[in-house]
């Protein structure tokens, strides 16, 4: 079952901290869209530096105009090659309990 989350996964090539810098800028411009403090309650993200990764959760509005707005800033910051984006897998739901 598909889901909203994506990770990306970045070469060497992109420095982490120019990553976290683009995802930071990606931030600031999704909360001149939608205001600060819906941006903060409906873009979850993560940044793992070690791993070279960014989860972002696009199952809001903002979320995905998070995503949208990430990808077109590290595809021309870093140019399309440089990651890979795809889709975090589901974890299954457990079913409910009826008496």
């Amino acid at each position: 079952m598909p889901t909203d989350v994506y990770r990306y996964r970045f070469q060497d090539t992109a420095p982490a901290a120019e990553v976290e810098a683009t995802l930071l800028l990606s931030i600031f411009a999704v909360e001149a869209l939608h205001g600060e403090s819906q941006t903060r309650l409906d873009a979850a993200h993560a940044f793992d530096a070690k791993k070279r990764a960014v989860v972002i959760d696009a199952s809001t509005p903002v979320g995905r105009d998070l995503n949208r707005v990430f990808i077109g800033f590290v595809t021309r910051e870093f140019g399309p090659g440089s990651f890979r984006v795809e889709r975090v897998p589901q974890k299954p739901q457990p079913e409910p309990v009826t008496a």
